[in-house]
């Protein structure tokens, strides 16, 4: 019921509502912010596995503030609290309980961002495992930077560099916007770059380019790469190996048109992230193999190297024959680097584990295996120390010297 004050002339007066005059006593704009950042903080800390009930809460929640743990404190507990002090918010008992949740919350959130600035080392530390102590020594010393404090702190959404064109759309296939590609050049548009090529996640079934591991190709095509974020077919209308098929044929694109954009394509290394980590480890596996080449089986689908990210390592759906990289690791493998979180609850890190022992166990190349502590699932969505850590060792990786890629088939 709205209240009306008299005046002292005895005209009535309507009088702000307040939660008290509608029978509450909690500031419900400050609680709202506040209990998803404890929530987040408890799923990023104990995360929920994806198939059991609240999994997919605590994986959305979780994953956030894994990787934002300082945008979160910022934009959702400071700037809130702050507000709501100054607009008397804080008069009541469930005013103080939601203060006492923000404080409560602060540790927790500490903790993630521990863990987050902590992976550089142990990132460092699995580049020395890999490629060897004196890897420092073969690349540029200018790949060591600061990471970019101000985006990651207040606007780690923001992925977009104003010397980085982006060349939306470019058709590779005949499947409509699903074998479309976007781009990604320094605008100077220096020649002789190496190629970068990324492929979303999304279960196969969902996703789409633009969407994934941005931070690191804006950051690669402003170092002088050409990168490519391309889209490919999708469950259930498309299955194995239609999405390799895909991949191959984006390879191929590249070889043919990439000079167009500045590219050279005797460098060419393939990523992913989750599901198309595993279609990225499938096409850097079999190369040039004409079971995957359907009417170009004379193109070179050979790659440089494979950035698997957060991937799935097992079998196709149905558990299709040969859908699996585990299947295809032989000692001619290209060189790996996969970063997968310890604490991922779609794809449990027993299996990167298994993965990475096989392929150095058979592989002459290098295997480089980044352990993620607190990773989340998806952690190369945001601006984050931890992503921007795995970025400048994944361009360590790619710049080191690597056996060139294999020449054409000419049979």
């Amino acid at each position: 019921m709205i209240r009306r004050r008299s005046t002292g002339d005895g005209s009535g007066r309507l009088n702000r509502v307040s939660a008290q005059d509608l029978g509450g006593s909690v500031p419900v704009g400050y609680l709202i912010p506040v209990a998803l950042v404890a929530l987040g903080t408890l799923f990023a800390l104990r995360p929920v596995p994806f198939e059991r009930p609240l999994g997919r809460v605590s994986y959305y929640l979780g994953l956030a503030i894994n990787e934002l743990p300082f945008a979160a404190f910022f934009w959702m507990l400071l700037i809130p609290t702050a507000l709501a002090f100054a607009e008397g918010d804080v008069h009541s008992a469930g005013g103080w309980a939601i203060v006492a949740v923000a404080v409560v919350t602060t540790p927790g959130l500490a903790v993630i961002a521990w863990r987050g600035l902590g992976d550089r080392a142990r990132i460092e530390d699995a580049m020395d495992r890999g490629l060897g102590p004196g890897w420092r020594d073969a690349i540029d010393a200018g790949l060591r930077r600061r990471p970019p404090l101000l985006r990651i702190l207040f606007l780690p959404i923001l992925k977009r560099r104003f010397d980085v064109r982006r060349v939306a759309d470019l058709s590779y296939g005949d499947a409509g916007r699903r074998n479309l590609l976007d781009v990604y050049h320094h605008r100077s548009r220096p020649g002789g770059a190496p190629v970068m090529i990324h492929l979303h996640g999304g279960h196969y079934d969902s996703g789409h380019k633009n969407s994934q591991s941005l931070a690191l190709l804006h950051h690669l095509a402003h170092r002088g790469w050409v990168c490519v974020s391309a889209n490919y077919r999708l469950r259930p209308k498309a299955q194995h190996p239609d999405h390799l098929i895909d991949l191959k044929k984006i390879i191929a694109w590249v070889r043919e048109h990439g000079h167009e954009y500045g590219a050279d394509p005797s460098t060419l290394f393939v990523a992913g992230s989750s599901a198309g980590g595993h279609m990225a480890a499938l096409a850097g596996l079999t190369p040039n193999d004409p079971a995957f080449q359907p009417g170009f089986a004379d193109a070179d689908t050979s790659v440089t190297g494979v950035i698997y990210l957060n991937g799935w390592y097992g079998p196709y759906f149905n558990d299709e024959p040969g859908s699996s990289p585990f299947d295809h690791i032989t000692p001619d493998a290209p060189p790996f680097l996969v970063a997968h979180g310890d604490l991922d609850p779609l794809v449990p890190v027993a299996h990167a584990r298994r993965f990475t022992d096989a392929l150095r166990r058979t592989s002459r190349a290098p295997v480089v295996y980044a352990e993620l502590r607190g990773g989340n699932h998806a952690f190369d969505l945001y601006h984050s120390f931890r992503f921007e850590a795995l970025i400048d060792a994944i361009e360590a990786f790619t710049t080191h010297p690597h056996p060139p890629t294999t020449p054409p088939n000419t049979t």
